[in-house]
């Protein structure tokens, strides 16, 4: 199997790994030149909390973030794209000098984040280490964003999926016809599938506290609506 094939095998394993979280972060260290990795959800739709960390250092390099609020997770989510710097022990203290000065005797030469982001919703990042000074060519930004938007997914779904989340969303079964028009609506709009569709409905309306049939019955009166704008997702309401 080449290495085109081992990636694509990667990436089908990934979409059927949500019971397994923490092996997230291992296919950025298989595909990458990298020394680690960690993925972290960030913010307060889910909290600061590490899902999963390839090593002690990966997990350490996402505490020392979530305890200053500063470094490239951090950029990453808030500009919702990647973050790198090769050069992280000259340029690093210029960029985040907080976090490379917490940091500055761990073996990390070079960083790299990747923000997880479904639809508008922006979840949290990957951060990659390598304790040698590298960095990663169009072919690899390629395969880390396609990485990181299936584990933006998986995350998404796992929180929807637990009971305090499930009660939140509030849907009223004997009222599926409007969530499915509401999910063609946002599939139209996206040009994506009804899985993910669906996805964008139940991630806004967990994030804006509000049932999902009303955010369904936003959507299906004109009244909220989204589209894409520079590569991410935009809410108009």
């Amino acid at each position: 199997m080449n290495m085109v094939d081992e990636f694509l095998a990667a990436v089908e394993a990934l979409e059927r790994a949500a019971d397994w979280p923490e092996r997230f972060s291992e296919p950025f260290v298989e595909f990458l030149p990298v020394t680690g990795a960690a993925v972290s959800t960030l913010g307060e739709t889910l909290g600061s909390e590490t899902i999963s960390a390839t090593d002690a250092l990966a997990a350490r390099l996402d505490e020392v973030q979530f305890d200053l609020g500063e470094g490239p997770c951090w950029e990453a989510m808030r500009l919702a794209k990647p973050v790198a710097e090769s050069a992280f022990q000259s340029a690093g203290p210029e960029r985040w000098p907080a976090f490379a000065a917490a940091v500055r005797d761990e073996p990390v030469s070079s960083v790299f984040a990747f923000p997880l982001i479904v639809g508008p919703l922006r979840l949290g990042a990957v951060d990659l280490y390598s304790a040698d000074p590298v960095a990663l060519d169009a072919s690899d930004n390629r395969r880390a964003a396609t990485l990181a938007e299936v584990i933006g997914r998986q995350v998404l779904r796992g929180a929807l999926g637990s009971p305090a989340v499930a009660d939140s969303l509030d849907v009223n079964p004997r009222s599926r016809r409007t969530i499915h028009q509401a999910t063609g609506i946002v599939l139209a709009q996206l040009g994506m599938s009804a899985d993910d569709a669906l996805l964008i409905i139940q991630g806004h309306a967990f994030a804006t506290n509000q049932p999902m049939m009303d955010v369904a019955a936003e959507i299906v009166d004109g009244r909220l609506a989204f589209h894409r704008d520079n590569g991410g997702i935009e809410v108009v309401s």
